[in-house]
């Protein structure tokens, strides 16, 4: 009999509320997501699937023993190869399967895990098959055999190139083919925006300026994480010094994009999402508009004022997914650079918010400085992350201090906000999902105001 698993029965540290995160190979190797294709298909009853994987060099060996563990239950299998996460979804769309996308997006190289989803890219988080999954897999796991008979008839493992095809579907949701020329610098960060850009660019008025195209998931210059400052420093130097019109950077699957202005500023994702709303409120008037609760107020300020209905939700691809279906919008924004788009199948994506953006920009003949600031209304602080050991009691410590105080408002939709309407400040402090931190951001109307609260909020979560 097969030996059990050293981490037969409990997959708890891998498999996340939306998503399978963890080193390799101490969390994920190759049985464990062999046992997780095999459980993924009977979860969704699936007859086919299909995998795309990033540039990790644990991602192709990891793909394929999914694929393995999925056509050992019956299911044919089409691998796209590489790819970003988007174009899974694509792929996923575009077959009409479900799919699983091999990444850890923005993690550091050690990492990889694994995004799934639903035929036409729909959500599978913790609430939506993701426990069920997770569970046979680890029974699997602690007793070979058990769960995971062959079946009759193995499926079949096919490969199908669809970045072309995924270039031309974006490409018929924004026509840049008429904008004024740009010159438009893209940092990769050595991850898959250097294998998607040049195909969805090709033969449009951009003049593309690559930075670390190269595929090379050690991230030999810096993490592909653009939410961190630090990684934009080389983009924003770039711009500047070549007379860019705009910056673009993608984090590490390049389903994230973050944008920097001709002044080598950043134009914060709220405004990004406010922008993008206005224009897909132009095409569908009146329509639901989703925003996650750290975006800025001056999105559901923006989309009312052009006659949409803001949903306010909680942060997260699936539940921003779901949400998505459930007020059927046509565009919902995160402050993570994460955008989705209902003619994407309600799926995210940073390429075509890219897009709207180069759309936008070249549309007209302002600078992006100028247009950007149309949806910049208030200052934030940025995402402050605190590594902790007892997320709950600082937390708790920090409802203390400011419960009691005059207007203030608190809810827990995620983590915990506390506002003071009166005075437009707030600030949202919640539990990462993945490491020991306790996340804050902060909005106010002047950045002494954000930084007062940022210190105050510090001190108690840091005490």
């Amino acid at each position: 009999m097969t030996a059990p698993h050293p981490t037969a029965g409990d997959l708890t540290h891998l498999v996340k509320a939306y998503d399978v995160r963890g080193t390799v190979p101490e969390h994920l190797d190759e049985s464990i997501a062999q046992a997780l294709g095999a459980a993924f298909v009977r979860v969704l009853g699936a007859t086919a699937i299909t995998i795309g994987y990033d540039m990790r060099p644990s991602s192709p060996d990891l793909s394929d023993a999914f694929a393995r563990g999925a056509a050992g239950q019956g299911a044919d299998v089409v691998k796209i190869g590489l790819a970003s996460t988007d174009q899974l979804y694509f792929a996923s769309g575009h077959l009409n399967l479900p799919g699983a996308m091999f990444t850890a997006s923005h993690n550091p190289a050690k990492y990889n895990g694994i995004k799934m989803c639903r035929a036409g890219a729909a959500p599978v988080g913790q609430d939506t098959g993701l426990s069920e999954i997770r569970e046979l897999a680890a029974r699997e796991l602690a007793e070979p055999g058990s769960v995971f008979t062959p079946a009759e008839k193995q499926g079949s493992i096919s490969e199908r190139d669809l970045l072309t095809a995924y270039a031309a579907h974006l490409r018929s949701l924004v026509d840049l083919s008429e904008i004024r020329p740009l010159k438009v610098v893209v940092d990769a960060g050595n991850g898959m925006g250097g294998h998607t850009v040049p195909t969805v660019f090709h033969g449009l008025p951009i003049d593309l300026v690559p930075m670390y195209f190269e595929l090379d998931g050690s991230f030999p210059n810096h993490e592909a994480n653009p939410l961190d400052p630090k990684n934009l420093i080389d983009l924003q130097k770039k711009v500047v010094e070549v007379g860019a019109d705009v910056g673009l950077a993608f984090d590490g699957d390049a389903d994230r994009c973050f944008v920097i202005d001709e002044k080598g500023e950043p134009v914060s994702p709220s405004a990004v999402t406010a922008l993008v709303a206005v224009r897909e409120l132009a095409k569908h008037p009146g329509a639901t508009i989703i925003h996650n609760l750290i975006t800025s107020h001056a999105v559901p300020e923006i989309v009312r004022e052009h006659g949409g209905t803001p949903v306010r939700t909680r942060v997260g691809h699936s539940f921003i997914k779901q949400q998505m279906a459930e007020h059927d919008a046509v565009f919902g924004g995160e402050h993570s650079a994460h955008y989705y788009f209902a003619d994407f199948w309600k799926a995210d994506t940073g390429m075509l918010a890219a897009m709207h953006v180069l759309a936008a920009l070249g549309e007209q003949p302002r600078p992006l400085s100028e247009l950007g600031a149309e949806y910049e209304r208030y200052c934030a602080s940025g995402e402050i992350n605190s590594e902790v050991s007892d997320q709950a009691g600082r937390t708790a410590a920090v409802r203390a201090a400011f419960a009691g105080r005059d207007g203030v408002e608190i809810d827990d939709l995620d983590g915990m906000t506390v506002a003071l309407p009166a005075e437009g400040w707030w600030f949202n402090l919640r539990p990462s999902n993945t490491e020991p931190l306790l996340r804050l951001n902060i909005e106010a109307r002047s950045t002494d105001e954000v930084a007062a609260l940022r210190d105050e909020v510090l001190a108690i979560v840091r005490a």
